[in-house]
């Protein structure tokens, strides 16, 4: 990177995270913004900013070309898409290379072929790695009774192009399955421009388990272990936690060299996630990766110290990693908890507004990444996330105490948020032994 300059095409806590790390490496970082986020912290953090365009997210942060102009037009000769947005858009990754610059992620082909949720169980499959049970893609109707039958049931119908936890339906029985599938199809066409499905075995009371991987451009690759994403609500992540409590060492060692291996077998570039469903009997499968940094980073960064966003910024300027992987070791345990402007009492209705009040906790072992102060705007147009509280320590029990003592020191006033919720997740017995897995939270 000669300029050293590093535009940000992103928003929040994740794009303040990215200029910390842009100016502990003596980068340059600029804040590409929205019209609602010109006065951001982040921003005025930056080095530069550059206006993208108006407030809705498809006028700013997912508008390709609006983000290329502010590229050209702040000097800047690297993208960090960080996550969401146009993170794990190929066609953006690629302009982004033909425009002569530096995309801080893996190739535009790699992004593709992981993308593709169907192409991504093909991938798997070559290089050894477990799936759940499942179909090839989807388009016509009349094939989805034949591959049900040879997939079972319960399942999922699954959009290939989805992500995030979007664009999945149950289906109980084979009566379901017409419907739901229809259903599906227009979701995701409507989501992502591709009404292409396919079917996957549901593995109840699964708990959802990712490997952190990082590869460089001299072919190492290696894994920073595990987090457990089990507690969820809609499919969307409330709690995270490293390492997975309760794996089995023989079943960590398993996961976390597949995940290695499919890193290795595309040809991977940077940090990415390999998502995992781990069924009460020790058996696990692969589900997708996912080609960017991931929003519950922090927490494996306090188990390992590796600093993963400082690893990217690295990788892309054609740097080696860091650390080899006999030198990267679990330390402790660490919980991240999501703060959203968020009301689980009405079915964790979004809730924008100003933010009066914000007093995050501090103290040994707790760590809180956030792109807001006191004052600041909610916003109705971008996800409802508030805060990230991370919270480390030797060991689970007291990284769940720490995180409980952090709670009654934050303060959010002016919207709703999950607070409360997580401070009685953090009591609840099942949690505490370790006990839950992705349903749990909506059964309970």
């Amino acid at each position: 990177m000669s300029s050293r300059r590093v535009l940000i095409a992103n928003r929040g806590e994740i794009a303040l995270r990215i200029v910390r790390a842009c100016h502990h490496l003596g980068l340059e970082a600029v804040a590409a913004h929205s019209d609602a986020d010109a006065s951001a912290r982040w921003v005025e953090l930056a080095d530069d900013a550059v206006r993208l365009g108006g407030s809705p997210a498809a006028k700013s942060y997912l508008d390709v070309d609006a983000v290329l102009r502010a590229a050209d037009e702040s000097g800047a000769d690297a993208v960090h898409p960080g996550y969401g947005f146009l993170a794990e858009n190929a066609d953006f990754a690629r302009r982004v290379r033909e425009a002569g610059l530096v995309f801080i992620g893996p190739s535009p082909e790699v992004i593709e072929r992981m993308g593709d949720k169907a192409a991504a169980r093909r991938t798997a499959q070559e290089a050894g790695v477990p799936v759940v049970p499942g179909s090839a893609a989807l388009t016509d109707p009349s094939q989805a009774a034949d591959a049900a039958a040879e997939v079972g049931f319960p399942l999922l119908v699954k959009a290939a192009a989805g992500g995030g936890g979007r664009g999945i339906r149950p289906v109980s029985d084979a009566a379901e399955l017409a419907g739901v599938l229809s259903t599906a199809q227009a979701e995701a066409g409507a989501a992502f421009g591709d009404g292409t499905v396919y079917l996957e075995r549901l593995v109840p009371r699964a708990r959802h388990v990712e490997v952190q991987v990082l590869a460089d451009q001299q072919g190492n690759v290696v894994h920073a272990f595990e987090r457990d994403c089990s507690v969820q609500r809609r499919r969307q992540k409330l709690i995270e936690e490293a390492p997975a409590p309760g794996l089995a060492p023989e079943t960590r060692r398993a996961m976390t060299e597949a995940a290695a291996r499919l890193a290795e077998h595309v040809g991977y570039l940077g940090a990415g996630t390999v998502e995992f469903l781990l069924g009460p009997d020790g058996e696990f499968f692969f589900i997708e990766m996912n080609t960017r940094i991931q929003v519950e980073h922090p927490i494996t960064e306090c188990v390992t110290g590796v600093d993963l966003v400082t690893e990217q910024l690295r990788v892309a300027a054609g740097e080696p990693l860091s650390a080899r992987q006999e030198e990267i070791e679990l330390r402790g345990a660490a919980i991240e908890l999501r703060i959203n402007a968020e009301d689980p009492e009405q079915d964790f209705r979004p809730s924008p507004g100003d933010l009066v009040a914000f007093d995050p906790p501090g103290g040994p072992g707790v760590r809180v990444e956030t792109g807001f102060a006191a004052g600041d705007r909610i916003s109705p147009f971008y996800d409802s996330m508030i805060a990230k509280l991370i919270c480390w320590a030797p060991t689970r029990s007291e990284a769940i105490a720490r995180a409980r003592q952090a709670l009654t020191e934050l303060r959010v006033d002016g919207v709703p948020s999950t607070t409360s919720l997580h401070a009685e997740l953090l009591d609840d017995a099942e949690f505490v032994a370790g006990e839950v897995h992705t349903s749990w939270l909506e059964n309970r």
